[in-house]
């Protein structure tokens, strides 16, 4: 099958640093593992248009057929928006030469890509393609009070409108499934008829590569053969920015308590505006010799990264709507790591199981809890024992249940079938 792939977010390039390249990268690599032939419709290869140099293109890709049309004539920000939609007009017709068996889009604003492209091939062709458009945010929202949304109207008539015409609409969590349901005009719990008739609404949470990851659980944990005997490493992968929590990892890193505190060590990988407030905060709380900054960290060298760790943490504060399929648990959990994250979203499910009674891939904490923060880590790094079963648990799991495989083949059959159509609350 072939299958053309779009992605037309000006943030987001298909070889860039962030979770979104990632999680792009690793469905196209799906699709090919399956198969099928995949081409790419981008507005940018890395993370920054035109320049070679911010792209990070992994071994396997490197024969990947990848279009760019770049943002150009855009003097501000209202301007832009309205460049994002002519490039996506642009990339759409450039697909028109060829002839796809599926379309698939990541949601952006400003762009229906994947339906224009629907439209010019049933005109020169007389034949139907299935329009897939994979939802990860409610971006409306997100734009609207995180930035700034100049053509709003214009935005959210494009969101319906290229909502409404996808046959499959992808969401990363039931939340945004929900939102992407009231974006189609409709109120009803069904998801299967929340949209136009023929539209389904599939909940396709993140996964993780499993052969990327794919370090033994028991030697996960300790890569550097020169550490001190004893040391404890706690580690944290992600953007730096307050929805991550990361402010209330290092308070809690520093009170907490156990034996041998001295030799424990907090690396954060990661980039973003909250990086300098971090390291005043380290300082402030005289924990700066342990912890190690990394920066930004291109995806590939993630899995090497892990295995520094003895312990992994999403500690997410407590949000109003928490949307998020968290990308980092899913790896952390395939590199055989224990994993101390908030009891938020579909953590609990993921780190407890369905019956969420267990807490057999980690442990869960309060969303914003620093004392059970600090706690937990106390926990774990008094007891290897524990450490090592959780890790091999969280490993066994992702590669049973959580694998990228797994997710785009079930998002196929619900292509191909008609089926798999899911309930929220909207």
């Amino acid at each position: 099958m072939k299958i053309a792939y779009f992605l037309t977010d000006p943030g987001i390039g298909i070889f860039g640093v962030k979770g979104a390249s990632v999680h792009a990268q690793e469905m196209i690599r799906a699709f090919r593992t399956m198969g099928h032939e995949v081409t790419v419709y981008c507005l940018k290869r890395g993370t920054k248009a035109g320049d070679p140099g911010t792209e990070t293109v992994p071994e396997d890709l490197r024969n990947l057929p990848v279009f760019a049309s770049p943002v150009t004539g855009a003097k501000d920000a209202p301007e832009r928006e309205l460049a994002v939609l002519r490039a996506a007009s642009r990339l759409a017709t450039l697909a028109a030469d060829e002839d796809y068996d599926l379309i698939y889009e990541r949601y952006s604003l400003f762009s229906d890509a994947g339906v224009q492209l629907a439209q010019q091939l049933r005109a020169r062709t007389g034949r139907k393609v299935p329009v897939v458009m994979e939802v990860n945010s409610p971006l409306l929202d997100e734009q609207r009070q995180h930035r700034s949304l100049h053509h709003a109207q214009l935005a959210q008539e494009i969101t319906r409108e290229a909502f409404a015409q996808a046959d499959l609409l992808s969401c990363v969590s039931e939340p945004v499934a929900a939102w992407t349901a009231r974006q189609s005009g409709h109120h009803s719990a069904a998801v299967a008829d929340a949209a136009e008739p023929g539209t389904q609404i599939v909940v396709t949470p993140n996964g993780v590569n499993t052969e990327r990851f794919g370090t033994s659980p028991d030697t996960a944990n300790r890569a550097d053969d020169d550490e001190a005997p004893g040391s404890f490493t706690v580690g944290f992968v992600g953007t730096l920015k307050p929805w991550h929590g990361t402010e209330q990892l290092v308070e809690a890193f520093a009170s907490a308590a156990a034996p041998g505190r001295a030799r424990w060590r907090l690396e954060i990988a990661g980039d973003g505006p909250q990086r300098k407030q971090l390291e005043s905060l380290a300082v402030e709380l005289g924990i700066r010799d342990q912890v190690i900054f990394h920066g930004a960290v291109a995806p590939s060298r993630v899995p090497m990264l892990l295995r520094r760790f003895d312990v992994a943490t999403a500690p997410y504060p407590q949000t109003q709507d928490h949307y998020f399929s968290p990308l980092k648990v899913y790896e952390y959990m395939a590199a055989g790591l224990p994993t101390i994250a908030s009891a938020i979203g579909e953590i609990p499910e993921l780190l407890a199981g369905p019956s969420g009674a267990g807490q057999d891939a980690g442990l869960l904490v309060r969303p914003g809890d620093v004392e059970a923060l600090a706690g937990a880590l106390s926990t774990l790094a008094q007891d290897g024992q524990l450490r090592t079963a959780m890790g091999v648990q969280a490993r066994r799991r992702a590669v049973e249940q959580h694998s990228w495989i797994r997710r785009a083949e079930d998002l196929l059959n619900a292509v191909h079938t008609g089926s798999g159509a899911v309930e929220v609350k909207v």
